[in-house]
C-alpha cells in the first residue's frame, strides 16, 4: 500500500483530491480512496500498485500545493536528521556574519555557489571563514539576536516528533555558536556543527577540524539509525543545500526543503510552497496532535 499526500498552501476542495485521485486511476496507480488529515488542507489518497507514476501524475497540477508519494509501511518517522541554515531557520549564519564585517556581498555569492553544488563545501567554508579574520566575537551574539530566525513550523516540527517518541538530530554545516542556541531552542536532542576558532575576542579566520560536511551528515543518520536499532525506512533527513544530498538520499524519506534544483531533483519528496509543518502532514499527523512547543 502506498499514498499520496497532497498538501496546500491556501486550500484544496474535495473535487480536487477526487480530482487527484482519477489521475492516479489513468496512471495505473489502483486508487483504494481518500480521506483528510485536515479539511481543505491535507488529504490522503490511498493506492496499491506503480508508485513511480504517482508523483509525475500528480506534480504542477494544483496551485500551491507539495505532493508527497510514500510506501504506507513506516509513514511516522523514529528519527528526524535535519540541517540548520535555510531549513530550520530561516538565513545562512556565515552570510549574515559576514555583513557585520562589512563583507556579505563576496561571502553570500560563494554560499549560493556551495549549496547549488558548483563548490566543494569544505574548502569554501574554509575560504569563506578566512575572510572573517579579525571580526570581533560580539558579533556573534549580534547576529543571533538581530538576524537569526526560526523558520516556519520548526517548533512545531520538533516538538510534536519529540512527543511522540521520535530522536531528532541538528547537523549543520554552519558554526556550533548558532546551531547549539538554535537546537536548543527547538528542542534538538542533539547539535552537531563546526567550531568558529577565537584567540583574544576575535575571530581568527578558522574553523576546527574536521569540518562538518555531507559526509558527516550521511555518517550522523546512519549512525543514529544503527545506535537506536531502527528500520532505515523510519527515517526522516530534511535539508536545502547540495551538502544534505547524502543524508537526504540514504533516509527512509529524504525531503527537499525549499531547496536549491540539484537537491529538489533528487529528494524523495519536495516542499515547494508550505512550512515545516508539512513533515508533519506527510506523517499522516494531523493538526489535532501537534505539540505547539
Amino acid at each position: 500500500m502506498f499514498i499520496a499526500t497532497l498538501i496546500a498552501a491556501e486550500s484544496i476542495a474535495a473535487g480536487d483530491i477526487s480530482a487527484a485521485a482519477d489521475r492516479l486511476d489513468i496512471a495505473g496507480c489502483q486508487v483504494e480512496g481518500w480521506s483528510w488529515i485536515e479539511d481543505g488542507k491535507a488529504a490522503d489518497i490511498r493506492f496499491a500498485s506503480d508508485v513511480a507514476a504517482a508523483r509525475p501524475a500528480l506534480e504542477g497540477v494544483f496551485a500551491r500545493t507539495d505532493i508527497a508519494v510514500q510506501p504506507a509501511a513506516n509513514r511516522e518517522k523514529r528519527l528526524l536528521v535535519a540541517d540548520m541554515d535555510s531549513t530550520m531557520i530561516t538565513v545562512e549564519c556565515i552570510d549574515e556574519l559576514a555583513d557585520y564585517a562589512g563583507i556579505k556581498p563576496q561571502i553570500a555569492e560563494v554560499t549560493e555557489r556551495a549549496m547549488r553544488g558548483e563548490l566543494d563545501f569544505a574548502s569554501a567554508l574554509d575560504a569563506r571563514v578566512a575572510l572573517l579574520a579579525g571580526l570581533e566575537e560580539s558579533a556573534i551574539q549580534r547576529c543571533l539576536d538581530e538576524r537569526v530566525r526560526l523558520m516556519p513550523g520548526a517548533r512545531t516540527l520538533i516538538q510534536t516528533m519529540r512527543a511522540r517518541g521520535a530522536t531528532t538530530i541538528l547537523v549543520s554545516g554552519g558554526f556550533t555558536r548558532f546551531a547549539e542556541p538554535v537546537g536548543a531552542e527547538l528542542g534538538f536532542h542533539r547539535m552537531i556543527a563546526n567550531t568558529l576558532l577565537i584567540e583574544d575576542g576575535r575571530l581568527t579566520g578558522k574553523v576546527a577540524k574536521p569540518i562538518v560536511d555531507a559526509t558527516t551528515k550521511e555518517v550522523t543518520l546512519l549512525g543514529a539509525i544503527k545506535e537506536l536499532g531502527i528500520d532505515p525506512m523510519a527515517t526522516l533527513a530534511v535539508g536545502d543545500g547540495a551538502n544534505d544530498l547524502p543524508m537526504i538520499r540514504r533516509a527512509g524519506l529524504g525531503v527537499a526543503y525549499h531547496a536549491k534544483p540539484v537537491v529538489a531533483a533528487e529528494a524523495g519528496v519536495r516542499i515547494d510552497h508550505n512550512d515545516l509543518t508539512a513533515l508533519l502532514y506527510i506523517q499522516g499527523i494531523a493538526p489535532a496532535e501537534w505539540v505547539a512547543g
